[in-house]
């Protein structure tokens, strides 16, 4: 399991929304990167050097300073689509190869090389930008089903990270939430919300949902 890439956005308009700036266009950077706990959300602060967010109400902060997307899974989606994909044309900050993302625990820990250790959040929601930004039509249902979305992570030791780092999982929660289950349970499948509430590291407004849904029940 290794580090293909990291990535740092490019800001550039955003169309798709009318107004404003993204930083969805991240390119691979060359040398090392530092990677630290970013500020709250709102302030546009994520958790590689360099980059940021610009849609403040619903991206960065802590519990999404960093995004990554397995290289295997942008293969599966290159194919589909008959287009090459690029290291974070997903905008995701990491490239991983061999490391199941999707199939990550919440709560799940990796370290990137010698110094980073970071801290599986939450999946990533598609919307109108990536949509887009990717000039699908329809991208987001499609994205949504598929159930490939690629994990937020924390910063939980900082450190410099680069292309070419091993990754190792050094800590595996003791339940059965993955980031695809929970991006299911969040999207298309509610009835598997409760199933969320013993992944205790799932951020608030995952748990809140999880325990409204439970109320329901």
């Amino acid at each position: 399991m290794k580090l293909l890439s990291a990535n740092v956005g490019r800001p550039r308009p955003n169309p798709w929304k009318g107004v404003g700036t993204t930083g969805i266009d991240k390119r691979p950077v060359t040398g090392p990167v530092a990677v630290a706990a970013p500020g709250p959300k709102g302030t546009g602060e994520v958790g590689l050097a360099g980059d940021r967010v610009h849609d403040v109400k619903h991206h960065g902060g802590p519990d999404q300073a960093v995004y990554a997307y397995a290289r295997e899974d942008l293969d599966t989606w290159a194919a589909e689509l008959d287009r090459p994909l690029a290291d974070g044309v997903f905008g995701e900050n990491l490239t991983t190869l061999g490391l199941d993302v999707n199939g990550a625990l919440i709560g799940e820990r990796w370290r990137i090389g010698p110094d980073v250790v970071l801290e599986v959040s939450c999946p990533r929601i598609p919307c109108g930008t990536f949509q887009g930004w990717l000039q699908q039509d329809g991208w987001i249902k499609r994205f949504t089903r598929a159930a490939l979305p690629g994990a937020y992570l924390r910063v939980i030791e900082p450190g410099r990270i680069r292309a070419g780092d091993p990754v190792a999982i050094v800590h595996r929660p003791g339940h059965d939430v993955t980031v695809a289950l929970a991006f299911r349970a969040l999207t298309l499948e509610p009835d598997l919300l409760p199933r969320l509430l013993v992944a205790d590291a799932l951020p608030p407004e995952g748990l809140a949902l999880a325990r409204k849904r439970t109320e329901r029940t």
